[in-house]
């Protein structure tokens, strides 16, 4: 059995009661399009599979591809780094369920690209360090609220479904875990995606200071203004729908 690898972040999930309470919360069913994110030794592969769900695993360790090919035969493998992957191939005709233990080295990088496939993905479910979690559902004011939290909350419903805690890991990783559940709005703020990247980046870089002095080289205070955004305030306090209209405002100024 191949031992679990420190650079691929590695962490194999081994209590079978959390194992079950994650597949209860995905509910696979005939008809579904499930892709597996880093399946590892297979923990909830094998009960994805038996759904009667389409499954189709990326896993970029190859001894661990080979392992899942031996014990789920006929499994749809794709041997290949996630972050390299066109998600938009997999999906065909149908929308994605996605779903995976995510490495935490690349989780949040992870979740922007996937992020940016909108409609072609029906939700996800995943299992991220807690802190990640933390922030992606954090509202206005409040500590965890970022760049991650903006992003995420104007494309998804984001909801943290239950903790999992170290010792259900082998190795035991070193921080506290989280299941969390995205599904894509329905309904969205209208924003340019592009510039609200920018606006973030740079708001969020300078997180202490007012978005007066944090946003001065894309939008001067009088467009902070005019878009009723006090510019005394830090970009913590800023709303959805603050970032939302600041991306449309920095897309006008800057076509």
């Amino acid at each position: 059995m191949t031992a679990p690898r420190k650079r691929f972040g590695q962490n194999f999930l081994v209590d079978e009661g959390i194992i079950g309470r994650i597949v209860r919360a995905i509910a696979p069913v005939t008809g579904d399009h499930l892709i597996e994110i880093g399946p590892g030794r297979g923990a909830i592969t094998r009960a994805l599979a038996d759904s009667g769900a389409e499954l189709q695993v990326v896993e970029i360790d190859r001894d661990l591809a080979f392992e899942l090919k031996l014990a789920i035969p006929g499994i749809r493998l794709i041997n290949e780094d996630v972050m390299k992957v066109d998600f938009s191939e997999l999906a065909g005709e149908s929308s994605l369920r996605v779903v995976g233990n995510l490495p935490y080295n690349i989780s949040t990088q992870l979740l922007f690209k996937l992020l940016s496939y909108g409609d072609l993905i029906q939700d996800m479910h995943f299992m991220l360090q807690l802190e990640v979690v933390d922030r992606m559902i954090a509202e206005p004011s409040t500590r965890a609220y970022g760049r991650l939290s903006v992003m995420t909350q104007l494309l998804c419903e984001a909801e943290k479904l239950f903790e999992v805690p170290p010792e259900c890991f082998y190795p035991r990783p070193k921080v506290q875990s989280a299941i969390v559940h995205l599904a894509p709005r329905s309904e969205r703020l209208e924003f340019h995606q592009a510039s609200l990247e920018t606006v973030l980046i740079q708001a969020f870089s300078a997180r202490r200071k007012t978005v007066r002095n944090a946003l001065k080289n894309l939008l001067p205070a009088d467009e902070l203004v005019a878009l009723d955004i006090d510019p005394g305030l830090r970009p913590e306090n800023l709303t959805l729908e603050d970032f939302a209209a600041c991306s449309l405002r920095l897309k006008e100024l800057t076509q």
